[in-house]
């Protein structure tokens, strides 16, 4: 069973005020197979987990590990952690005019697998995973992302998701900007990632709502670059309840007992 596993991962990025320290000793591991949430509120550093175990190069690691089954995947281009069997679903796909999504697949797939597809199967196989997302068959011909609505976007996502068959997915806010009906389509598409290819997934969000559809195993808080609680689907449900404010309260308390 393969294994991701972040250890006492501290991250910065450059702003224009100077250096700012955004994850201060993440320490996760989830399990192919395994469902896991990430809660918080703005500025925790979720997306920022994201990014970083993606690659992105605006963020500098500090300090700690990710590896994938004892592979550092620090280490890794992005291409090579994406080859590697890593996902990540942005929270603001990007438009690439002028490449096909069609094609975009296609090379995406052959770029995975080291062979490009069979033509006829790859062709509907494309088309299937479309029908299921809802997704009219012109999306195929049309640039990636532009002109996209929201919705349209996180289904392209998702899209991608299924196809390229990945270990581990990190699904960064894929609820955001859905509205119910959307949110029921996108949530059934991880679903069925989950149960064919036995995907572990990090689902990152602010809201419970999207758990009513995809059902974690492990819940985590992030406040202030930390986990701040762990736990089962038990704690999602007390934060719908009760919100963030005993976390930032407690954590406004611990930062006047330092100073």
């Amino acid at each position: 069973m393969s294994t991701l596993e972040i250890k006492d991962l501290k991250v910065s990025i450059e702003t224009d005020q100077g250096t700012k320290h955004i994850l201060k000793g993440v320490d996760l591991t989830i399990r192919q197979g395994e469902i896991h949430a990430v809660m918080g509120p703005n500025g925790s550093g979720k997306s920022t987990l994201a990014y970083t175990i993606a690659g992105h190069p605006r963020y500098k690691v500090e300090g700690g590990s990710i590896t994938l089954d004892g592979q550092d995947v620090l280490a890794m281009t992005v291409d090579a952690r994406a080859r590697a069997g890593l996902f990540l679903a942005m929270q603001y796909p990007v438009e690439i005019p002028g490449v096909a999504v069609s094609n975009f697949l296609r090379t995406a797939k052959t770029a995975i697998d080291g062979e490009a597809p069979a033509i006829r199967g790859w062709a509907g196989t494309v088309t299937q995973a479309m029908k299921n997302l809802r997704m009219d068959s012109s999306f195929a011909s049309r640039n990636v992302n532009e002109g996209f609505s929201g919705g349209e976007k996180k289904r392209h996502e998702i899209l991608q998701l299924e196809l390229l068959k990945p270990s581990f997915a990190v699904l960064d806010e894929t609820d955001s900007g859905l509205d119910v009906d959307a949110l029921k389509i996108v949530s059934e598409g991880v679903n069925r990632a989950h149960e064919t290819t036995n995907l572990g997934i990090l689902l990152i969000t602010h809201y419970t709502r999207i758990l009513r559809y995809i059902h974690p195993d492990f819940v985590h808080v992030f406040v202030d670059g930390r986990v701040a609680e762990e736990g089962g689907p038990e704690l999602a449900e007390r934060l719908e309840d009760e919100g963030y404010d005993r976390y930032l309260n407690d954590g406004a308390a611990l930062a006047g007992e330092q100073a």
